[in-house]
Order: C-alpha cells, then sequence, then structure tokens
C-alpha cells in the first residue's frame, strides 16, 4: 500500500485547521500548517494557541519541542512540503444563508499555480456536496503543467470542549473519494486509529460533504425538537428530563442532544443548517422540517427573555447577572451564542448587566465593551452582588457546582432563570430562590 502520510500539508490554522495539524502530528506525522494571519502565526511559533481548547496548548507545544509540527505563512512552502494537502480555512456563512467559498477557491487557485508533483487535495472544511467539482475545476483551469491530483472529502466532527479526544478517538472515520490513490493514501494515514477499531467508511466524494451537513443538522433537529417539547411540557406540568429520558433510552434515538434549554450556537451547527436549506433550494428541495428547526431556536432566546420580564415585570433599572457568555461550555467561542442576542434585548430595554464567563469574556468585549451599563466580573459570585436577577445561559460544571446559598446571599432579589436546567428545583426551593427552568416546573415563592 502506498505510504504518502508521513508529511503533511494543513492550510489554515482556524479552529478545524490547528486541531487537525496538531493532531497528526501527535498521530506521528511531520506537518507543516500555513496560516496568511501574522498576529495568529506569530503566536503558534511561540507556541501559544490563540483559541480556548482543553489540552490545545500543551499538546501544540509538546509537537513544536518535538519537530513534528510547523507553522509557516508561505503558501509555496505549504504545497511543496507534502503531497497530502488539508484544506482547512473557513467557509462562513455568506448574507444569503450561503456557504461563502471565496477562502476555498482562493488555496484551490495556488495550490494549482505552485504544484511540482502529485497532489492529493483534502477538503476538512465544511462545504457544500459538489464543491470538490469546483476544486477539480479551478485547479485544471490554474496548472501551470499536468501534473495528477486528485480531490478528497474528509469531513471533521469535532465538538469544540472535546476537540482532541474526538480527533483521536472518534466513532467513525469518512474518506469521500473517486480514486483508488487516494482512497489507499487516506487508509493508510487513518491506521493509527483504525487499527485501534475506529469505523472507518469510505464514500463517494460527493456523499461525504453530503454526510457533514446531514450530521450537524439531524443535530439541531434533535435540539430544537426536544424544546418544543419543553414548552408543552411547561403547559401540562410534566418535567422534561423525565421525558427526555425515556425517549432516550430508545436505541434508535439515543439520550445525547435531548437537553432542553436555549438552544444551540456556535460557528457549525447554525452555519450548516443555513447551508444545507439553501442548497436544498438550488436543487428545488424543500426542507421544510429545517427551516423550522432554525425558528425554534431563534425564538429560544426570546422565551427566556420573557420569562424575566414576566417575573421582573419592568427591566429598565434593573440589574442582571449572566453566567456564561460562551455558547457551550470549555470553550471561548462566542459565534452565534445566545448570550449575544440575550444582552442586546436587556441593554435596549434599560437593564445594567454583570457579566461573568470562565473564558469567553475577552471575546465578548469585542463586542460588548465595559460601560456603565455592562460590567465584567473575574469571579462569578461578584456578578450576583446586589442582582435582581441571574441568567444562567452555559452549562459550566463551575455554576453546577455552585454554592446555592451563597446565590440567595448575595443577590437582591432571589430570582434565577435557568436557561441550561443546571440545578435541582427542590433544592433552590428549599434555599428559598425563586427558580424558573426550561420544560420543568417553576419555583414560585408565596
Amino acid at each position: 500500500m502506498e505510504n504518502l502520510g508521513k508529511k503533511i500539508t494543513v492550510i489554515g490554522a482556524g479552529y478545524v485547521g490547528l486541531v487537525t495539524s496538531v493532531c497528526l502530528a501527535e498521530m506521528g506525522n511531520t506537518v507543516l500548517c500555513v496560516e496568511k494571519s501574522s498576529a495568529i502565526l506569530k503566536k503558534l511559533n511561540m507556541g501559544i494557541v490563540p483559541i480556548y481548547e482543553p489540552d490545545l496548548a500543551e499538546m501544540l507545544k509538546k509537537n513544536i519541542d518535538e519537530g513534528r509540527l510547523f507553522f509557516t505563512a508561505k503558501m509555496d512552502e505549504g504545497v511543496k512540503f507534502s503531497n497530502i494537502i488539508f484544506i482547512c480555512v473557513g467557509t462562513p456563512e455568506s448574507r444569503v444563508g450561503k456557504a461563502d467559498l471565496f477562502q476555498v477557491e482562493v488555496v484551490a487557485r495556488q495550490i494549482a499555480e505552485l504544484m511540482d508533483d502529485y497532489k492529493l487535495i483534502v477538503e476538512k472544511s465544511t462545504v457544500p456536496v459538489n464543491t470538490h467539482k469546483l476544486i477539480k475545476r479551478t485547479i485544471k483551469w490554474h496548472m501551470r503543467n499536468d501534473f495528477d491530483f486528485n480531490v478528497a472529502s474528509n469531513p471533521e466532527f469535532l465538538r469544540e470542549g472535546y476537540a482532541i479526544y474526538d480527533f483521536l478517538n472518534p466513532d467513525r472515520i469518512v474518506i469521500g473519494v473517486d480514486s483508488k490513490r487516494a482512497e489507499n493514501i487516506l487508509r493508510n494515514l487513518y491506521i493509527p486509529l483504525t487499527g485501534k477499531g475506529t469505523e472507518l467508511l469510505i464514500t463517494k466524494t460527493a456523499a461525504a460533504e453530503m454526510i457533514k451537513y446531514a450530521s450537524n443538522s439531524f443535530l439541531a433537529i434533535k435540539i430544537s425538537y426536544i424544546n418544543m417539547l419543553a414548552d408543552l411540557c411547561e403547559k401540562v406540568d410534566v418535567d422534561i428530563d423525565m421525558v427526555a429520558d425515556g425517549i432516550g433510552l430508545d436505541k434508535r434515538i439515543g439520550r445525547e442532544f435531548l437537553n432542553a434549554g436555549i438552544g444551540y450556537g456556535g460557528s457549525c451547527i447554525p452555519k450548516d443548517v443555513n447551508a444545507f436549506i439553501k442548497m436544498a433550494e438550488n436543487y428545488e428541495v424543500n426542507f421544510g422540517i429545517l427551516k423550522e428547526t432554525e425558528k425554534i431556536n431563534q425564538d429560544r432566546r426570546k422565551k427566556i427573555l420573557d420569562k424575566l420580564k414576566e417575573v421582573l415585570w419592568v427591566l429598565n433599572d434593573k440589574n442582571i447577572a449572566i453566567w456564561g457568555l460562551a455558547f457551550k461550555p470549555d470553550t471561548d467561542d462566542i459565534r452565534d451564542a445566545p448570550s449575544i442576542d440575550i444582552v442586546k434585548c436587556l441593554l435596549k430595554d434599560g437593564a445594567s448587566i454583570k457579566l461573568y464567563d470562565p473564558v469567553a469574556s475577552d471575546n465578548f468585549k469585542k463586542i460588548f465593551p465595559e460601560n456603565y451599563k455592562i460590567n465584567y466580573n473575574v469571579d462569578k459570585y461578584d456578578a450576583l452582588k446586589n442582582a435582581d436577577s441571574l441568567l444562567i445561559l452555559t452549562e459550566w460544571p463551575e455554576f453546577i457546582r455552585a454554592d446555592v446559598s451563597k446565590i440567595k446571599e448575595l443577590m437582591r432579589l432571589p430570582i434565577v432563570i435557568d436557561g441550561r436546567n443546571v440545578y435541582n428545583s427542590q433544592i433552590m426551593e428549599n434555599e428559598g430562590i425563586e427558580y424558573y427552568s426550561i420544560g420543568r416546573k417553576s419555583v414560585i415563592l408565596k
């Protein structure tokens, strides 16, 4: 079997590109990562990770020190370094909801102009189905010599906060190829993982592109479905957690992604859902179920604000504490986080806000600078002082372990609105805290 998997080029040192680079190096390969941002490149060459992801900083430094991981701004170095090139650039959502493939096109053109031998170009970025055909066409147009090449798809299924673990211990590896040569190269590359029992699925390239969007969209459907059920549970006095447990025991469904709350966010699922809808529209297929999924998700943010307004009546001049700014725990990512829309609405209604997040505050400050209405705290309990209500927007473990009696002691009004259902209602009632959660009976003080 052909073995070209020892030297690898990764283009893009964003979230996916950096994790991919570090983990491929950890698997024993020599990896050169190309990053055009001089600021990011400077940090990486110093062994500093520009994002928060558990274990990433330690693994980055280890592989740099052991001579398996390098970074450069020069595309020509990257293209000539290896026969395997992973494209990990961003595919952000465009103004009309489609995936913006500008960076992918630029990289494909640059690879074509710099090719000096056979290349396997691997899509790691999330791209619409049949993007591989556009990459092939672009390369053929811009090639200076008639070198052989293949384009493959190898989608990532990384959870922020668990990305290192997910890469090195995946539940499956999906490879989309249209040539035996490309298949053999990628099979060989992933032997360290498949040798431990990880399932390898070989598909056509277009199918692999589709699998990524279909997977994230299905997870979005599960989240919006359980949130829709939560609204009904509140009306009929049923505990959503009991319902979710009963549904989740069905092996055909499973319990994961059935936690009621204020909906999904982040850089992947919202963008991928919208891009999948637009992709289907291009082929005149109505993805009505996904349109409703996204609508339900957006409504979650309004619903928690409605709860707050119902309890406090008027928000003007009220002090609102918020625990959690990142869209999920163990990340500093605030892209499409529910906290952004919620804070905007609170400010519009005249509230003063005291914010706390273990790692995401610096990113949040880029959108909401500190001022007389917004105060950032370095301790979660400091944010509670004289607060009229506490909103919990991210289920960080330190919030789950918080001293509930201290919450009541510090607040002006003992009112907690829990957007992630992190507390037990009975405990809150015993502590004398008015408590509102999602899909569960409220604790209302008399």
